[in-house]
């Protein structure tokens, strides 16, 4: 789904738009991080390398932030809400984006390490002016350029050089070659002339280069059309997807791409329902060990892909209902030793009938075949609770037992520590320590 760039503005029609930012947690405990999906979608549509946006973030919220530009990847440590990081970008945006004058985003940022000074000029109004330096980013600004210090890549230069020769030619002066190419003569064979920039390479190589160039535009604005689309559509997507995988017969390893292609139709969530329908059958139990892989990259800690693989069970369970609804709780144990399914989750979905996939005469059934399953994952659950309990109580005995050494005494006595007692019984006497 697409906003405007400048968030003010509620008008539907308004030209400048950017994808909704799209974050991702990863990891656990010190070393969890926010992965900004599609920064450089959004970086493209605000005309600023990713870099810029990820380190402002960085900036804001006091954290660490990391680029990968070849894999396209843009962390922010910590675990960070994309609404939260989409209303920091506004921030972003009316610094170093928006023309102070006429509120456009058509503006350029022109950086003199020298002076240490940041210029920005608007296409739109003509505006010319200074940032203010003071904000952080600022400082990674100066040391990164939006342009490389190389003076931009070859074809830019080849631009630059057609154009100042156009210009020689209009005006009746230039150089050399300038009045070379007035006259039919012929080119000095040492000469450093350089008419190989007239025109493209037609080498295999350089042709292969162009088509990666467009191909990788393509899939860049496929992205983000994609992610535009009604959540139905994006889903039909991804179901076309991994049904493609599976009638290739690549599926067995294709669990990072097929969660890749979750993550960009931003369907996640919802992947253990699909995956489910397509790759469940009678014969579940031994495809439930066949494809954990690919069902524990959606639902490893993550409750709401579990409830939709719950649903996509009962699918399963209704299509095959004659062989299925009797190993009901066989089936849902294989699933919950598979760590695919935690035990809050299986309570919270055994309290509740729902007819959200099934029937509710169905879903009554399936529940009351679960009921044992639930029961033993309960009682389980309590004795594990009732042996930490008394592992405890363990420990705390032997923090009162002591080993007592008496210079009298002929060999080591072990003595229970009784707790302290008030001070009116300070006449029992230990004959040993006499």
């Amino acid at each position: 789904m697409s906003v405007n760039v400048n968030r003010s503005v509620s008008d539907q029609f308004y030209r400048y738009k950017m994808p909704r930012l799209i974050a991702k947690v990863e990891g656990k405990g010190n070393g969890i991080k926010t992965v900004i999906v599609n920064m450089v979608d959004v970086a493209k549509a605000l005309n600023r390398p990713p870099t810029y946006p990820t380190k402002f973030f960085g900036c804001e919220l006091g954290a660490q932030t990391q680029f990968d530009s070849k894999n396209d990847r843009y962390i922010v440590n910590g675990s960070h809400e994309a609404n939260k990081l989409q209303d920091m970008l506004d921030g972003f945006i009316r610094k170093f984006v928006l023309c102070p004058e006429c509120d456009n985003p058509e503006t350029d940022l022109h950086v003199n390490p020298k002076k240490q000074t940041i210029g920005n000029s608007c296409k739109a109004c003509g505006y010319r002016g200074m940032l203010d330096t003071r904000h952080k980013l600022c400082t990674f600004i100066l040391k990164n350029p939006p342009e490389s210090t190389e003076g931009g890549s070859a074809s830019v230069k080849k631009e630059k050089e057609k154009k100042n020769r156009k210009k020689d030619k209009e005006n009746g002066s230039g150089s050399e070659a300038g009045n070379q190419e007035n006259f039919d003569a012929p080119n000095p064979v040492d000469g450093d002339d350089d008419d190989e920039d007239w025109a493209e390479e037609t080498t295999e190589e350089a042709q292969r280069r162009r088509m990666e160039e467009i191909s990788d535009h393509a899939k860049n604005l496929t992205l983000s059309e994609d992610l535009e689309k009604p959540l139905e559509e994006r889903v039909n997507l991804f179901y076309n997807f991994v049904k493609h995988k599976k009638e290739n017969k690549t599926i067995d390893g294709a669990d990072k791409e097929i969660l890749a292609e979750a993550e960009r139709l931003d369907v996640k969530a919802m992947g253990p329902l699909i995956l489910s329908e397509l790759l469940f059958n009678e014969n579940i139990r031994d495809q439930i060990k066949k494809y954990k892989r690919h069902f524990l990259r959606f639902c490893l800690s993550n409750k709401k892909a579990q409830k939709y693989l719950l649903g996509g069970f009962e699918c399963v369970v209704k299509l095959h209902q004659n062989q299925l609804l009797s190993r009901v709780p066989i089936i849902l144990k294989d699933l919950y030793d598979a760590d695919l399914l935690e035990e809050d989750v299986i309570f919270a979905w055994a309290e509740k009938v729902s007819k959200k996939y099934v029937s509710k005469e169905l879903a009554k059934e399936i529940h009351a075949k679960a009921a044992p399953f639930v029961k033993w994952l309960k009682e389980a659950e309590e004795e594990s609770e009732g042996s930490e309990e008394e592992e405890q109580e363990e420990e705390d005995d032997d923090e009162n037992v002591e080993v007592v050494y008496s210079s009298s005494a002929r060999e080591l006595k072990v003595e229970t520590v009784k707790p302290d007692k008030p001070e009116k019984e300070e006449d029992d006497i230990d004959i040993d320590a006499i």
